[in-house]
């Protein structure tokens, strides 16, 4: 069995398209998932938080338990839990990425947007 990681957020829209999208492109069995409301806030602007503290917890565990290398981070259209324009995420989803890359820094890290069709697109 093969894993890899994404944290994306709890809106159902982004799930099944996001999970389809990462095991075609890491060829893997499984997308250990974890969600948050607007993850990519959470990563960009408060890494020290409780929440922050939490998604690496369960990072850690689908990295050190499933033995994933690779982890997603979802930005998306009309998001409830970050609803700020594109432009913002993007920032924000650098900076999450970054932050994780310092957290991991062996594991493949990409950043993910997903537009108003709910479409998937690798951006950084």
């Amino acid at each position: 069995m093969s894993f890899c990681t994404v944290i994306n957020c709890m809106d159902g829209r982004t799930q099944l398209p996001v999970i389809e999208y990462l095991r075609q492109k890491y060829n893997v069995d499984y997308v250990d998932t974890i969600t948050e409301p607007g993850p990519v806030r959470v990563l960009a602007d408060e890494q020290n938080s409780t929440l922050a503290e939490s998604i690496l917890k369960r990072v850690n565990i689908s990295i050190n338990k499933h033995k994933s290398d690779a982890i997603g981070i979802v930005a998306h259209h009309d998001c409830a839990g970050n609803p700020i324009e594109k432009s913002k995420q993007m920032k924000q989803l650098k900076s999450a990425i970054d932050f994780m890359k310092g957290k991991y820094p062996s594991a493949d890290i990409i950043g993910l947007w997903v537009d108003s069709d709910w479409k998937v697109e690798q951006v950084a």
